[in-house]
């Protein structure tokens, strides 16, 4: 119980500690409220409940660096119960006779609770300290190619430490005042932690007792008013930065999905983002959720090959430009320092991928995808400056409707079968759209696969027609690369192409690809520009034939085979067992990859970069997922996509052809034909 005179100091202090607390914040609230659009509130007792799982659950951690995650969550939970914890000690230090449950089950549960967390927290605080600090491990660094912020290294290592001893000292004062307490008053079995403690001072005087308890509070509370102010500014405001980020994300059609652009409207003079207030504000909000813990670093297939490319870093980067300029930006200053720059190289903004490896691995939700493909618009619309080797896809899209600048019949990859495809015009009634795509089209390798899932639709009995030569890019690689403008006018053209075609007809009619791109944007993409179709990818189609019985396979086949989940099947499409349960119909002996599922490795096309140079790093992309697919001892490497096929042959060509990469439509295909046989 404080005196008055220590009531009248803790209430100045706190009031200090508040209104401090306030400015850094509204700071904080200021600089989020410069970016573009709105947080996402529709829905807010769903969005709430999402916040508190993820603050309860600490969201995907534990899924990735195990020991990490249960110190790490030890911490969380500690720090979560303190909240209420403080707010009762502050009560019963200030109110006379007040104390909270001293009597009957519910104060025994409620102290042992404290008890345990507190040692929890305690403890998990200590090994993340001798991780960082003692281990040095190496989940923490950044690559010297790497652009960070020149205090970042420091700062991240000030700040840990700063927050470290912050609840190293806050809770472990706490369980010395508890202890004190103990010694005090005899002994609680509900407070084991706090009562082996409480041993260490056996002998003092009841005065010194007190005194120790008293300034145990004090330091205890005390520092919480010290950090207050400095939330803002800390590391540790992932706590509540993080939740909020995952609640007021975007509601997105997939993972990967990204916003029309109005190029209509003449009020809009910037496309992308070129500076920091062009991002949208859960972008900005993206930076302060933060963990600074490198997981994105981690999955990111640029990364892991040795280019200059860290999701993480840009996040840091973001978060320590935004910390430099909080006043001038919360106050509506102007930032006319230029995003790419400081956030990352050149050389990093092309080498994405675009996989979604780093969004999906954020355990607060953040979007660093998002960051390049904005930086990318600008650069393409704003400033006309992007790779040499990206002006011939671009020109072949808008000259000829596909990036191969290719002027020949679409319908060639037809002629060597022994049944005819027919056009839409031929067959308007048809049930299944079957969308070729330009790499089916043109490509001898993905006509391959055209023709294999033709076959298939054909041996099945589906009632099935293409568009001819009226089919067009889809503008996928387009828009990853940043040519919004020209994804546009592609993805205009072909929906009233599909409208026309009555393949908008949805719940009668649809459109089955080979191309997890061209799926992902038929899909997930053209529905915010007015196209609304039912596509589906060539094996959900497959495993749905099989399954209906209109399949006849052998069961022969026992090679063994790997199968490459595609990252806009996968990650962004979120299918995973379609692929799997195809390939099982043909009854391959399937082994699966040390990464796979939403785990993923990229193959190295998406974002672009097939149509591209990749960037210098210590391998290709390809060659670190062929490595991992020759490890599992399989014969066949399956694939589900024509970018990954593509990149997956000239992986195994360079390897020697150790391997028979093929699609999973070829691998069914043959298993009919073989049953025929």
């Amino acid at each position: 119980m404080l005196s008055p005179y220590e009531k009248i100091l803790f209430a100045l202090l706190a009031a200090v500690s508040l209104y401090l607390a306030s400015v850094t914040f509204r700071r904080m609230i200021g600089t989020i409220k410069r970016g573009q659009g709105r947080l996402a509130w529709d829905g807010l007792p769903g969005r709430l409940w999402t916040g508190v799982k993820a603050l309860a659950g600490q969201n995907i951690m534990i899924r990735n660096r195990p020991l990490v995650s249960l110190a790490h969550t030890g911490i969380a939970w500690g720090f979560i119960l303190y909240m209420a914890v403080n707010l009762v000690d502050v009560l019963e230090g200030l109110v006379t006779g007040f104390v909270f449950l001293e009597e009957g089950a519910a104060g025994q549960v409620y102290r042992l609770l404290v008890d345990l967390m507190t040692l929890a927290a305690l403890a998990g605080m200590v090994a993340l300290l001798i991780r960082r600090f003692i281990v040095k491990s190496t989940d923490l660094a950044v690559a010297p190619n790497v652009k960070l912020h020149p205090r970042a290294a420091g700062g991240i290592r000030r700040d840990s430490l700063i927050v470290g001893f912050f609840i190293l000292g806050h809770v472990g004062f706490r369980l010395v005042g508890a202890s004190f307490d103990i010694a005090l008053h005899g002994p609680d079995p509900w407070q084991p932690v706090a009562a082996l403690a409480a041993g260490l001072w056996s002998g003092l005087e009841p005065s010194v007792l007190t005194f120790g308890l008293h300034a145990s509070w004090w330091i205890a509370i005390g520092l919480v008013l010290a950090f207050l102010p400095w939330f803002p500014f800390s590391k540790h405001a992932h706590l509540f930065m993080g939740p909020f980020n995952l609640m007021t994300a975007p509601g997105r059609t997939s993972p990967g999905a990204l916003d029309a652009l109005d190029f209509e409207d003449e009020t809009i003079e910037q496309f992308g983002a070129g500076r920091i207030t062009d991002l949208d504000r859960t972008h900005i909000t993206d930076a302060f959720a933060c963990i600074m813990c490198n997981r994105c670093q981690d999955a990111c297939p640029a990364y892991a090959t040795g280019k200059e490319l860290s999701p993480a870093a840009l996040e840091v980067n973001k978060r320590y430009h935004l910390r430099d300029h909080m006043n001038s930006l919360a106050a509506g200053g102007e930032d006319t320092e230029p995003l790419l720059g400081y956030t990352m190289s050149e050389s990093a903004l092309w080498a994405c991928t675009a996989c979604g490896a780093c969004t999906e691995a954020c355990p607060v939700g953040n979007e660093p995808l998002f960051d390049i493909l904005a930086m990318r618009r600008n650069q393409v619309l704003m400033e006309s400056a992007f790779p040499n080797e990206l002006k011939g896809a671009f020109t072949g899209i808008e000259r000829n409707g596909n990036p191969w600048q290719m002027a020949g019949d679409r319908m060639e990859w037809t002629e060597s079968l022994d049944f005819k495809v027919p056009t839409v015009a031929e067959k308007p009634d048809y049930d299944v759209l079957f969308w070729v795509g330009c790499a089916g089209a043109f490509d001898p390798g993905a006509r391959d696969t055209a023709r294999a899932i033709a076959t298939v639709l054909h041996r099945a009995g589906v009632d099935f027609a293409v568009l001819g030569n009226d089919e067009s890019c889809t503008g996928d690689l387009a828009r990853r690369a940043g040519n919004e403008y020209l994804f546009s006018i592609a993805a205009e053209g072909n929906i009233e192409t599909l409208n026309a075609a009555g393949a908008d007809q949805v719940g009668r009619k649809r459109i089955v690809t080979g191309c997890p791109h061209c799926l992902h944007t038929l899909g997930n993409e053209y529905g915010a520009l007015g196209g609304r179709f039912e596509v589906l990818h060539h094996t959900q189609l497959i495993d749905e034939l099989a399954k209906a019985g209109r399949l006849a396979m052998p069961g022969r086949d026992e090679t063994r085979t790997t199968y490459h989940d595609p990252c806009y099947l996968g990650r962004h499409g979120g299918e995973y067992e379609a692929p799997r349960q195809a390939l099982a119909a043909a009854r391959p002996s399937l082994v699966e990859m040390a990464r796979s599922r939403n785990r993923s490795f990229c193959c190295g096309a998406g974002g672009a970069q097939v149509w591209k140079e990749e960037e210098e790093g210590r391998e290709a992309v390809s060659d670190n997922r062929f490595r991992e697919a020759r490890e599992t001892g399989a014969d066949t490497l399956a694939v589900g996509c024509p970018f990954c096929a593509r990149m997956m042959n000239d992986a195994n060509k360079r390897a020697g052809e150790p391997m028979r990469v093929r699609d999973i439509a070829e691998i069914v295909a043959e298993s009919i034909r073989d049953d025929r046989e």
